[in-house]
């Protein structure tokens, strides 16, 4: 019995040991625009959108086991096996529309580690957002996709505990909790926004699009389809799931509506409103986390634009080419402009979320084309799986489609909404465009297969 009994631990230790690319997207996850759309929730409307926190971690998985399952099939990178079977202009599409949504996030995140830095030691945050930049260049340059990878586990452990901890120490109510699983959208268009962006953090454009990548620098092929879905479940599944669950018990349990994103939340003064419900201790966790969820979705989100753009010019896609990281130490360099960048990071990241939310339904659809093309891949989409994806499919394009119906309602006076709406009518009609290529494909193909049974 001994003998089974170890045997059966060394077999999950080297599972845990080759966990890797799924953990580098939940790093982007488990981010603070994230966290930002979750304290939001929590805070504005107490328990009410738990149910919609709990979705979000099984659309996230959804998403990212699609995106796992198309990498592994094709045994190339994603904009790679559109250019092949679906020609250079969508592949090009794919690619402005990914690295539209991760370089505007580069910024934002670059300020929210800065500021938090800076509040955490009390140095300038232009400076901390200068040193962050050089040591992100420096160490992805250096050290590739192995250094990616173990600081997003590791830190990725941090921010989970972190939250978890904090979700101890906060006085939560158990029956309204339980009340919070009960399907509902509070206070009309304010709450399905809300639960647009926590949705939005879970099942994003950046995530769907690195996964073939991080799986071809670690050396996965087909064989590893299995330790392919113990990725997408420890890290997506339980490490992210757990993570917003946390996060918003704590914000449901102790924030007042006016410290939400969208009531000038402030980093400090939802750290320091802990303080004098549940000990200092708490505050201390709390901006640990926050600080931790920032880095790790920096690190992470830095690699996305250099990827798709090596696979789109012919580059190998890791850091054994030059041009490869250059364009790594270029984006990590840019990014640290967002230092210097003004407003209240926490309102930037609601609007970081929302343009990466828009691009997110065409890269879904993008998979789920290549998934069900039997040139592309060996063995097409099972029935649950088309399901599952659909659904995903469906709330993304619902969730992108009401922001930019109700930004048309309030006008376009500012020059970012107008752009988001812009680029949102773009892809949408580039979105429609691929789910008309792919209905007519299906009609040649019944219609080619029915001219074959008659004869």
């Amino acid at each position: 019995m001994s003998n089974a009994t170890g045997g059966s631990t060394d077999g999950l230790r080297a599972k845990l040991s080759r966990l890797g690319p799924t953990w580098i997207a939940g790093a982007i996850a488990a981010g603070p625009a994230s966290m930002a759309a979750v304290l939001g929730a929590g805070a504005t409307f107490g328990y009410a959108l738990l149910w919609v926190v709990v979705l979000s971690a099984l659309l996230g998985a959804t998403a990212q086991y699609l995106s796992m399952r198309l990498g592994l099939l094709t045994e190339r990178g994603i904009v790679g096996a559109v250019e092949e079977h679906l020609g250079e202009l969508w592949a090009w599409v794919l690619v402005i529309d990914t690295v539209l949504a991760s370089g505007l996030a580069q910024i934002v995140i670059m300020k929210t580690v800065a500021e938090v830095s800076g509040t955490i030691t009390g140095f300038d945050p232009r400076l901390w957002g200068v040193a962050w930049a050089l040591a992100l260049a420096v160490g992805l340059a250096g050290g590739g996709y192995r250094f990616l990878e173990t600081g997003a586990k590791a830190i990725v452990s941090i921010v989970v505990l972190a939250f978890v901890a904090t979700a101890f120490l906060v006085p939560i109510d158990p029956g309204a909790a339980a009340g919070g699983l009960v399907p509902t959208i509070p206070a009309g268009i304010d709450g399905a926004l809300l639960a647009a962006g926590v949705l939005g953090g879970a099942v994003h454009i950046t995530l769907i699009t690195m996964q073939s990548y991080t799986m071809r620098a670690r050396g996965w092929t087909r064989d590893d389809y299995d330790i392919g879905l113990f990725d997408v479940g420890t890290s997506m599944l339980v490490a992210f799931g757990v993570f917003s669950v946390a996060t918003f018990l704590v914000a449901a349990s102790v924030l007042a509506p006016e410290l939400s994103p969208g009531g000038q939340l402030q980093a400090s003064a939802a750290a320091a409103s802990l303080g004098p419900l549940v000990g200092n201790f708490a505050e201390t966790l709390f901006m640990l986390g926050l600080w931790a969820a920032a880095v790790s979705t920096l690190g992470a989100n830095t690699v996305v634009p250099p990827y798709l753009l090596a696979d789109k010019l012919g580059w190998e896609t890791d850091v054994s080419d030059d041009r490869f990281r250059a364009a790594v130490v270029a984006v990590a360099l840019l990014g640290g402009l967002g230092a210097f960048l003004g407003g209240n990071f926490f309102s930037l990241l609601t609007q970081m979320l929302t343009f990466g939310l828009i691009g997110t339904p065409f890269a879904l659809a993008i998979v789920l084309y290549l998934l069900n093309d039997p040139e592309a891949v060996p063995e097409t989409n099972p029935a649950i799986a088309n399901v599952g994806g659909l659904i995903v499919f469906g709330i993304a394009s619902v969730l992108a489609g009401s922001y930019v119906r109700e930004q048309l309602r309030s006008g376009l006076g500012e020059p970012v909404p107008t752009f988001f709406v812009a680029f949102a009518i773009a892809i949408g009609a580039a979105t429609v465009a691929l789910v008309g290529k792919f209905v007519r494909e299906a009609r040649r193909s019944a219609a080619g297969v029915d001219a074959e049974a008659d004869v």
